[in-house]
């Protein structure tokens, strides 16, 4: 999906599947200087992406980026035969020239090395700031609990009085969770906010949460900038380890189950 200046373009093709630009719609929607909010679904929008950008160069118009969710993040090294996706993803993107592009919450510090003229959001701490009142968290009694040494490492810059974090091994074979050991002392009953990127089927966090359960912990939340369809074939909508996840827009576009809420709709601008 793809927003120019706030305009969400229509989604069309010929019949033989190749993308139709409107250019009266086009036209219709830009500005001395120009913003393009970037949605990723499937990489057919990167083929429109390249389409709308050389469209506005031909008329000289400057042009600025702004990625809910940068794709490819994962495919972020080589490992065996493995492609390094996210590298070319980012060459291409590049090659379009932006003025300046706008990352919200990159998946790792390869994304901020590949790209030029790049400004990275820190979405996940604007939405705990946000969570916290609504939770009615209070920073002298209840936790911040990071998933991994990682995770404190990006987003632990502001300073809590409670933190904990996660320690975790990995079965190298299957890529599963086999042991968690959570960092620091608990006093039973408190809140605890669970900090991290990203959600896919939820495993980690709800490997976080039974550890935290087993010190006492009392309600426990989720907050993550980008949120994968995903979540809804795990474990977390039906259990009652977590109380609720809160989340953006980024990659799932709403949520029926009253376990996930979307509580920040990027590119409504």
């Amino acid at each position: 999906m793809i927003k120019l200046n706030g305009v969400q373009l229509s989604e069309k093709t010929f019949p033989n599947g190749e993308t139709l630009v409107d250019g009266e719609e086009v036209w219709d929607s830009i500005r001395a200087y120009n913003h393009i909010f970037f949605k990723y679904e499937n990489d057919a929008d990167l083929i429109k992406l390249m389409f709308l950008k050389k469209h506005l160069d031909a008329d000289n118009h400057f042009c600025d980026l702004e990625i809910a969710y940068m794709p490819y993040s994962r495919m972020d090294r080589v490992e065996g035969f493995s492609v390094f996706t996210l590298k070319y993803v980012c060459e291409f993107i590049n090659q379009l020239k932006f003025n300046r592009v706008s990352v919200h919450e990159a998946h790792s510090d390869i994304t901020a090395a590949l790209l030029e003229n790049v400004v990275i959001l820190d979405t996940t701490s604007s939405l705990l700031c946000e969570v916290k009142d609504i939770v009615e968290f209070d920073p002298e009694v209840d936790y911040i609990f990071y998933p991994d040494a990682g995770a404190q490492k990006r987003y632990g810059k502001q300073i809590e009085k409670n933190e904990l974090v996660g320690f975790k091994k990995r079965d190298f074979k299957t890529g599963n969770i086999s042991s968690l050991k959570v960092i620091g002392e608990m006093e039973p009953g408190r809140k605890v906010i669970i900090v991290d990127d990203l959600s896919s089927r939820g495993g980690t966090f709800m490997f976080s949460a039974a550890e935290l359960k087993k010190l006492g912990a009392g309600e426990i939340f989720l907050v993550v900038a980008h949120c994968e369809n995903t979540i809804f074939e795990g474990s977390i909508p039906e259990s009652d380890l977590i109380k609720k996840v809160y989340t953006t827009n980024s990659i799932i576009s709403e949520s029926k189950h009253k376990k996930v809420e979307i509580i920040r709709h990027l590119g409504d601008k």
